[in-house]
């Protein structure tokens, strides 16, 4: 589950970068999108990973608050397109 959690966050992140080269915004909303389902196939992982106790309450919220944020400024870069 750890290697899935890793390709997820390091979609997002290849995602961003690839749809802010983009010139059209046609491709850059593609890609930005592309980005927020990888966001949410993460946020899939966390909540499971908690549901099955392999990871803590507190670590839980702290994960929890920063795929909070991730998912804000996201939103942000597809409300610019």
């Amino acid at each position: 589950m750890i290697s899935q959690m890793r390709r997820a966050a390091l979609s997002v992140c290849a995602n961003i970068a690839e749809g802010y080269s983009r010139r059209g915004l046609k491709d850059r909303k593609h890609f930005y999108q592309m980005a927020m389902g990888s966001l949410t196939e993460l946020e899939f992982f966390i909540d499971f990973a908690y549901e099955r106790k392999f990871i803590s309450k507190d670590d839980y919220a702290k994960i929890l608050e920063i795929h909070m944020e991730a998912a804000r400024v996201l939103s942000g870069l597809l409300k610019s397109t």
